[in-house]
């Protein structure tokens, strides 16, 4: 019984040394990772091998060109809210970089337009390259809050923005503005720019000013509120797991 034992215990001792010098188990285990990665990706997310651990890295990078516009953006969902932002209008700028800001959304933006003729393309191009980055990003939305909604006070203005992050694109806009233009900027441009975002990110959007007079605290209080809601709402909710928050187990079209 004893030598049986240890006959086995040689054979085995052998068999482990085959193993280790075959490369077998290396195999193996770079197979595991990239099928795990693999199923990530089909997610629509994108996987990085960081200590030992996939991670899903919430970025996107989007470019369009056309014969009036070339528009470049990269993100980061996760980020800190660092910003580059370049589109040719001071204003708009100023509005990307408060939603980078108070979104904390790290973001790079380039955009160059026909700016001699108006600022129109290049508002409406910058919102449509800005939501599909968004939209690339998410992915499948897998584990997020989905839903937000924040009031933004700044000064004598407030405005309240209501999110809902399902795929389903619709801008309900109720601002008003008692001037047609913020610097060279004309102030009707804002809410092309919200219904662009809106429906390449695939959102349902609501913003409503409840009240205020200067149209620049209005705007701002307006980005500031889809910055936050925004926040709140692709944040990762760990009771979620890696459910999709809907009950149809789906969300948006890809």
């Amino acid at each position: 019984m004893e030598s049986g034992a240890h006959r086995l215990s040689f054979l085995f001792g052998h068999f482990w040394q085959w193993v280790k010098s075959s490369g077998l188990i290396i195999w193996y285990l770079a197979r595991f990772t990239a099928k795990n990665a693999r199923n990530l990706k089909t997610r629509g997310a994108t996987t990085k091998v960081l200590a030992g651990e996939i991670k899903v890295m919430r970025t996107a990078t989007v470019e369009r060109k056309t014969r009036e516009t070339e528009v470049f953006v990269s993100l980061d969902l996760d980020g800190t809210g660092e910003y580059d932002i370049d589109t040719g209008i001071g204003f708009l700028d100023h509005m990307l970089e408060t939603f980078s800001k108070h979104s904390q959304i790290d973001l790079k933006v380039r955009a160059e337009g026909d700016l001699h003729i108006d600022f129109h393309h290049t508002t409406e191009d910058t919102g449509i390259v800005l939501g599909a980055a968004v939209r690339k990003a998410l992915g499948e939305r897998l584990g997020i809050r989905r839903f937000a909604h924040v009031e933004i006070p700044m000064d004598e203005a407030c405005s309240r923005v209501a999110i809902d992050v399902s795929g389903r694109p619709y801008l309900v806009w109720r601002v008003e503005f008692a001037r047609d233009k913020i610097g060279e900027m004309d102030t009707e441009l804002f809410k092309e720019w919200f219904h662009a975002f809106a429906q390449e990110a695939g959102i349902t959007l609501h913003v409503e000013n409840l009240y205020g007079v200067n149209s620049h605290h209005i705007i701002e209080s307006c980005f500031k509120g889809l910055a936050r809601a925004l926040r709140a709402a692709i944040e990762i909710d760990p009771r979620m797991g890696d459910e999709v928050p809907s009950t149809k187990g789906v969300l948006g079209s890809e």
